[in-house]
């Protein structure tokens, strides 16, 4: 019977571990974030990933981030290339998760201060 418990409890230790082993490595919004404005994304492509003349939008719907690692690890833009020594693949998963928690844009006509205006041409 000590046996039958001994085993339990390394059986339990082990699916407690890899559960939070797997909630550890789930992209996390709040990371994605904090590595967007440290490692300097929003300089060029702002804030909330809205683009600015000289970085393209990337929110909302932002590439996978497989998309967006190949993308930044070979760029052949203006932007620096950031390996994966630099940026690693859970931190481009971060990334990711932070732009495609970015809403859309309201439209003109639900802010009230701007509804029935007409574009300036």
């Amino acid at each position: 019977m000590r046996q039958y418990y001994a085993i339990t409890s390394i059986l339990l230790a082990l699916s407690v571990g890899s559960a939070l082993a797997a909630e550890t490595t789930k992209p996390s919004v709040a990371r994605g974030r904090e590595i967007f404005m440290k490692v300097g994304c929003y300089h060029c492509h702002g804030t909330q990933g809205q683009g600015s003349g000289a970085g393209l939008r990337l929110a909302p719907d932002p590439l996978p981030a497989e998309a967006i690692a190949q993308f930044i690890r070979a760029t052949t833009s203006t932007m620096p290339a950031y390996s994966a020594e630099v940026l690693s693949d859970s931190q481009v998963a971060d990334i990711a998760a932070y732009l495609g928690s970015i809403p859309a844009a309201r439209s003109p006509d639900t802010i009230p201060a701007l509804k029935g205006l007409k574009p300036t041409q």
